[in-house]
């Protein structure tokens, strides 16, 4: 069948991994020999190119090239349109990454790569993860598990260690943020709190840079560069130059030049910190909250594992060394450590099959045990009774069955009621979020089951939700005495229809992607 792969699907760059013959997980490099691939696809024709190429592209033929597709994904209304008319989703564009990922794979393993552990967000929603997967389907790949992304850092990182310790995963990537708190104890590795924020990564401070150039840019008399697709390329490559020049270096200077206007601009790092102040303590009030939910403090916290390429931003070291009291761990590569984390866990996947891993001083690494936990609350839509009868109408609610923090795989069930005699059919709005208001929590999708028709009014039900080792939710409803009325076949509004997700894959397979 063919070898696991693990995938770090990531915003700005992603990457492959495996565990080789000598059972220590490796970086399996793309056909050009790098570590990682941009993840930015430029459609020629019918031929999309992924990576290098795409990216140096971006500036000249903006019009047909997409990046940083990860933060659309689940988003059911956003689709990249090319200079001539085609439209692709967010899963079309993943999966063309993906299917480039896949063959890379291919060539360097000499063998079919069908199936992979994917890394994700932890705090990815339903609608994120789910596109993830269907992604995968159009590219060819069955994801054997979705694998949170500071997990699989952890993994990379706890091979290693050989410790029993508490470790602080702070991720900053390109396009997602998120911070866990995870136990690690021989192979055990138990998650004990995450918190996050999909829009929150790199690409935030990009904008701020951006934004402040062009400020400078208009001051000195030239006009805004904001306005059409090739001047704006060009002004965030400025802007990630010199944030990438920050990360050594004291001053960056930033030249820009259009419409007869040439001027060169001195960005500071005290400049650039003040910028971006704002984006970094979103970081730091997340960390606490996590840390928070998680009932640890920072004197229990054996380490700090800096994860995500925006890690290496100096301003992220000195926030962590300060909230913590500690310098930050440097023993797992930014870049490479999802990748890694991810080949581990499909390594474990494969069972006895796989050969055992082992550490870089040639220990053989014993069974490995993941816990990992839900990264929002799941809940149902109900009528809340006393309200109704106040304001003489239905006044629906938020009420959670799975909370915020449960370890997964995890099912658990709440009693609700009939509302009317005979009552023939259940609709059930599948929710997730942590507020009691339905307008601050997102909809999953909502499906009806079928009911006997014969219960009188308030005759109890079990509405069961279970939410699986990859975060995708399943929605069960049984009478109290247990026998099993339907199981509910959610209508993600927020994903693409299964026949969508086939008619893409076959569309996929006729593109030849370089």
């Amino acid at each position: 069948m063919g070898r696991i792969i693990g995938i770090d699907l990531g915003t700005t760059n992603s990457a492959i991994a495996v565990v080789n013959e000598y059972g220590r997980p490796e970086i399996i490099t793309n056909r050009e020999g790098g570590r990682v691939t941009p993840s930015v696809v430029l459609f020629d024709g019918d031929s999309p190119v992924v990576g290098e190429i795409a990216r140096a592209s971006a500036m000249v033929r903006s019009a047909d090239t997409v990046q940083f597709v990860k933060r659309h994904m689940g988003t059911r209304d956003w689709s990249f349109r090319t200079s001539g008319g085609q439209a692709y989703s967010p899963e079309d564009v993943s999966a063309i990454i993906l299917r480039r990922l896949r063959e890379d794979a291919e060539e360097k393993l000499g063998e079919p790569v069908t199936r992979a552990v994917i890394s994700v967000p932890a705090y990815f929603d339903d609608a994120a993860r789910t596109a993830t997967i269907d992604a995968a389907k159009i590219a060819g790949i069955t994801v054997e598990r979705l694998l949170n992304e500071p997990t699989a850092a952890a993994l990379a990182y706890g091979i290693e260690s050989l410790k029993s310790e508490t470790i602080l995963v702070f991720d900053l990537g390109g396009g997602t943020f998120d911070v866990t708190i995870m136990r690690l104890d021989g192979g055990e590795f138990t998650v004990l709190g995450t918190d996050g924020d999909k829009q929150l990564g790199g690409f935030d401070w990009d904008n701020a840079v951006m934004e402040w150039l062009n400020e400078m840019f208009i001051a000195q008399g030239g006009p805004s560069l904001i306005n059409e697709l090739a001047t704006e390329q060009m002004l965030r490559d400025s802007a990630i130059r010199a944030k990438h020049t920050l990360s050594t270096r004291d001053e960056a200077k930033v030249f820009l030049s259009h419409a007869g206007y040439n001027e060169q601009i001195i960005i500071t790092r005290k400049q650039f910190d003040e910028i971006t102040a704002p984006l970094l303590n979103r970081t730091a009030r997340l960390t606490e909250k996590a840390m928070e939910d998680a009932s640890v403090t920072w004197a229990q916290i054996d380490k700090t594992v800096l994860v995500g390429g925006s890690t290496r931003m100096r301003q992220v070291t000195e926030l962590v060394e300060r909230m913590s009291s500690s310098r930050p761990s440097l023993e797992v590569n930014p870049d490479e450590a999802v990748a890694l984390g991810a080949a581990i866990q499909a390594a474990v996947l494969a069972g006895p099959s796989q050969v055992p891993i082992v550490t870089s001083s040639g220990s053989r690494f014993g069974e490995v045990r993941i816990s990992d936990v839900t990264s929002h609350s799941l809940g149902v839509a109900t009528i809340d009774l006393e309200q109704s009868i106040a304001r003489q109408e239905a006044v629906l609610v938020n009420s959670i069955i799975i909370p915020k923090g449960s370890t997964i795989p995890c099912e658990l069930t709440e009693t609700y009621y009939t509302m009317v005699p005979n009552q023939s059919e259940y609709e059930c709005e599948v929710t997730e979020g942590e507020d009691i208001d339905l307008r601050f929590v997102s909809q999953i999708g909502i499906g009806t089951i079928q009911l006997p028709g014969t219960y009188p009014e308030s005759t109890p039900m079990n509405v069961t939700l279970s939410y699986t080792a990859d975060g995708i939710v399943n929605v069960y409803v049984r009478e109290v005495t247990g026998r099993l009325l339907g199981q509910l076949r959610v209508d993600r509004r927020a994903n693409m229809a299964q026949d969508e997700v086939e008619q893409s894959r076959r569309r996929m397979e006729s593109l030849e992607v370089s």
